[in-house]
């Protein structure tokens, strides 16, 4: 066998891993993501300032179970969840919107099946009973704009903090009654956030449409940057928000 032919197979050989390798990891990728974890990102400035636009975060598909929104494509493989576990009140949440179930959007779980969800001046009552809530201060966004900081204690504990300009459109509600299967979310920045209190664009979000619980900012950069621009990343990265969980 001459030397040339051997190099040859030799070559052939070495492509034919490096393929195989490619192909192993994309298939690793593709289970983690299906089955794990998902990344998001947030465009929009409905969550500030718990989420903020160019945050880039991982979602646990595993924690309320799978349905056929769990899986590329949304296929129609099975009704309802496998392995299912119900979300608690105030977890960040991605779903998928129900008039058009294939738009992510990602809010806090505030209403449980058979809740009353009310809003009145500005203030959330759940069940008839007004939820603890303190202005703690002043936040002030990138625009120069100033809201006032409220720290929200939902009756479980669960403690975050929301953005108030005022009163808006959406401060004052009707009652909301969560029917029998489905979630009732609201953004963090209450002033600016398209919501269950909207009914005919968000309304109430079925169990099946949740995709997801909102875990770790695993990179964030400033709104308007590129994150893919990683010349810029020592001046447009916010580096205080890389790996922080999301409460």
């Amino acid at each position: 066998m001459s030397v040339a032919t051997e190099k040859s197979r030799g070559k052939s050989s070495g492509l034919g891993e490096t393929i195989k390798i490619v192909i192993q990891a994309l298939l690793l990728a593709l289970i983690v993501r299906t089955f794990l974890f998902q990344p998001f990102n947030i465009p929009s400035g409905s969550m500030k300032e718990t989420l903020l636009i160019g945050d880039y975060l991982f979602v646990s598909k595993y924690a309320y179970g799978y349905s056929r929104y769990s899986f590329p494509f949304g296929p129609d493989l099975f009704d309802g969840r496998i392995w299912g576990a119900e979300p608690k009140r105030g977890d960040v949440v991605v779903f998928k919107l129900p008039r058009d179930n294939s738009t992510d959007y990602i809010k806090r779980v505030i209403g449980l099946p058979g809740d009353q969800i009310q809003v009145q001046g500005g203030v959330l009552f759940i069940n008839g009973k007004e939820v603890e809530h303190e202005k703690v201060g002043d936040w002030v966004d990138d625009d120069g704009v100033r809201y006032d900081q409220v720290r929200e204690t939902l009756p479980n504990g669960v403690s975050y903090l929301t953005l108030d300009r005022g009163h808006g459109s959406l401060d004052d509600t009707q009652v909301y009654e969560v029917p029998a299967g489905h979630y009732f979310m609201m953004g963090d920045n209450r002033d600016n956030s398209t919501d269950s209190r909207v009914l005919g664009a968000v309304g109430y979000v079925p169990y099946e449409n949740l995709v997801g619980r909102a875990e770790v900012i695993f990179f964030s950069v400033e709104d308007g940057a590129k994150a893919w621009e990683f010349w810029r990343w020592p001046w447009t990265v916010r580096w205080d928000r890389m790996f922080t969980s999301v409460q």
